[in-house]
C-alpha cells in the first residue's frame, strides 16, 4: 500500500551557496508553494534562508 503524497519529504538547500541541506515534511494543504525557512547553516555558521529544493 503507498503512501499518499500530502507530506512529501522536501530538501532544504541554503541560500548562502554552502550546499548544506536539510530533509523535512511539509504538508501540501497548508503549504502548497516552495518552503522556505530561516535554519542555522553550520558551513556558513550562520542562520540563512533554505530554499525547497525539487
Amino acid at each position: 500500500m503507498a503512501r499518499t503524497d500530502l507530506r512529501p519529504v522536501v530538501k532544504l538547500r541554503s541560500t548562502a551557496g554552502t550546499g548544506y541541506t536539510y530533509v523535512t515534511r511539509k504538508n501540501r494543504r497548508n503549504d502548497p508553494d516552495r518552503l522556505v525557512l530561516r535554519k542555522y547553516d553550520p558551513l556558513a555558521g550562520r542562520h540563512v534562508e533554505f530554499r525547497e529544493d525539487r
